[in-house]
Parts: structure tokens; C-alpha cells; sequence
């Protein structure tokens, strides 16, 4: 009997919410304790910072609790997907080479706080999404869901 594998598609991917927030002291706090108090884990985060506002970037375990959270909190957000992928530190050079092969932009990319199987993962914003996903598991790196990260 021959088995199909389904391919995963671009609504699989790992999602990430840019949070719109004032640049005051405790909004962070704020963020996080409302997500942490409602059981959604932060798995990565990284900041923007302007002089009056700040772009809060956060991977989350639980993106529909979230999702319902900003929105009654009153955040001003939007969601977008990002690439995950596992690399140890010896990698890197091997996975930025292999973006620049496939002729990709990496956006920004930043690392998740958890490290399973004791490789760090790495969520890229890149100029395309699928073409940086095939590249990078013809090259051996195991690319993430939001299933593999979520609970």
C-alpha cells in the first residue's frame, strides 16, 4: 500500500505576531504577564524599538489565545508567518550560504528561547517563504511548523 505524504502549506507555518505598542516603560511587562497570566508561553520575542512607539515581535505556543488576548487587551497587532528552522552554531555559515544560493533576502531573523534536541531554531523573515523552506530541507535542515513548536 502506498502512502501519500500531504504537503504542509504556507498556513502551517510557525506565526508570529508583531505587537504595536508605545515605547513607555512597562508595556513589555504588561505584554507578557497578560499572555504568561492566560497560560501562552512567549518561545521568541524580539523588539524594535523607535522613540515613541516599539514593534514587539513574539513566536508563541498558543497562537488563537493570543490572537484573542492582543485583540481584547487592545493591542494593535498583525500577524505574519516566519521560517523556523533547527541549526546548531556550527550551521550557520552553512544556512546563510544556502539562502544566498537560492538568491533570498533574510529580512531579520531571530532565536527562540527554547533549544530542543539541542539545536537552536531560528525564525527568519525572508523575501519568500517556500522557496527558502525547500532550499533549506534540500540541505538537510529541518524546518518547523507551528505544530512542532506549539501544545
Amino acid at each position: 500500500m502506498v502512502t501519500e505524504t500531504a504537503k504542509a502549506g504556507p498556513s502551517d507555518r510557525v506565526l508570529q505576531f508583531s505587537v504595536f505598542t508605545p515605547n513607555r516603560v512597562g508595556r513589555l511587562h504588561d505584554l507578557v504577564g497578560s499572555l504568561g497570566s492566560h497560560g501562552v508561553h512567549v518561545l521568541a520575542m524580539t523588539i524594535l524599538n523607535e522613540t515613541d512607539c516599539a514593534i514587539v515581535r513574539i513566536v508563541v505556543d498558543d497562537p488563537q489565545a493570543a490572537r484573542e488576548l492582543l485583540a481584547k487587551d487592545g493591542y494593535s497587532f498583525i500577524e505574519s508567518s516566519l521560517v523556523a528552522v533547527e541549526a546548531t552554531a556550527a550551521e550557520l555559515g552553512r544556512l546563510v550560504s544556502v539562502l544566498l544560493e537560492a538568491e533570498l533576502n533574510i529580512n531579520y531573523l531571530y532565536s527562540f528561547i527554547p533549544h530542543p534536541h539541542g539545536k537552536s531554531i531560528l525564525g527568519m523573515s525572508v523575501e519568500d517563504s517556500e522557496i527558502a523552506e525547500q532550499a533549506l530541507q534540500r540541505h538537510q535542515f529541518q524546518t518547523l511548523r507551528q505544530v512542532d513548536i506549539s501544545r
